[in-house]
């Protein structure tokens, strides 16, 4: 007998009497268990970072990413199981791959999560499969350039490669979350992990939706939230990992990167002076409490 007791979670395609599916639910435990994962979407390009936790001595500092490249534009990070992290970064790329050898042309960030949104969603539906013990942030950047169809032959369409309606803009940053049950919304700010709480009441702060935070803001925002949002998980080490994306006339020329080795450290400085300055606030805040 399980320990709910119940007979209801013996199986990914049984539902409980009132509406629940528990293995999905078991499933958004362990990605609760996980170093935390944000995404940052900007005026001029979108930022991921991640909390990973060290789990030994022995590992190679800057080795085993956990934000993965699915297609030039394309990123993406995960918070839990990290086998199942890197299954979904495999069928994410198949994903991208198949839409280039189909349709010729990049494959859009929303047509992405929508794969992979159905992808997860028919791991809960078989008693084969389990569901994926992660949480994906998918990061992009559709160009907005006129680019040329690959392997085109003769002429397009007259409006431009792809069908795009002249005079109107197109392409630009875009965020979105997939959950285990294959639940994906559009986000400005996503967290998800052992810190997600913490993490989404920082992003909440930042006017994402006003459109004035800069790609370069957003890399600081970015540490100093993931270093908040580490209380939670303070008694073992991390490393902080970064990528951004920028349009064609940024910094990344409209691809998924690494951030830079010297803006990722300064980052890191201004975010540990930050959380310095917050900590001696509180303590002035409880020597005021005691003289009272």
């Amino acid at each position: 007998m399980t320990s709910i007791g119940t007979g209801y979670d013996l199986a990914n395609s049984i539902f409980s009497p009132d509406g629940r599916n528990f293995q999905v639910e078991y499933a958004v435990k362990a990605v609760e268990n996980g170093g935390t994962s944000i995404g940052i979407r900007c005026k001029d390009g979108v930022v991921l970072a991640v909390e990973k936790v060290i789990t030994s001595k022995l590992l190679k500092p800057g080795a085993n990413k956990r934000i993965a490249t699915i297609d030039r534009h394309l990123g993406v990070v995960y918070s839990g199981m990290v086998p199942d992290g890197r299954h979904f970064v495999d069928r994410a790329r198949d994903e991208a791959r198949g839409w280039r050898e189909t349709f010729k042309t990049p494959i859009g960030t929303a047509d992405l999560a929508s794969r992979m949104g159905g992808y997860l969603q028919a791991h809960t539906l078989y008693q084969y499969v389990r569901p994926f013990g992660v949480t994906a942030i998918i990061a992009g950047y559709d160009s907005e350039l006129e680019t040329p169809v690959e392997g085109e032959v003769g002429k397009g369409p007259s409006v431009g490669a792809g069908g795009k309606v002249a005079g109107k803009k197109h392409g630009g940053p875009f965020l979105y979350m997939i959950e285990p049950s294959g639940l994906y919304w559009g986000y400005y700010g996503a967290a998800t992990g052992k810190g997600r709480q913490s993490a989404k009441a920082e992003l909440e702060k930042l006017d994402l939706a006003g459109g004035e935070l800069s790609l370069e803001q957003a890399v600081k925002e970015a540490a100093r939230i993931i270093y908040v949002a580490h209380d939670d998980n303070k008694d073992k080490e991390f490393e902080l990992e970064m990528s951004w994306i920028s349009g064609a006339d940024g910094p990344t020329k409209g691809r998924h990167e690494e951030v830079p080795k010297a803006i990722r450290e300064e980052a890191e400085r201004l975010a540990k002076k930050a959380l310095e300055g917050d900590d001696e606030e509180e303590e002035k805040k409880d020597d005021e409490k005691m003289e009272e």
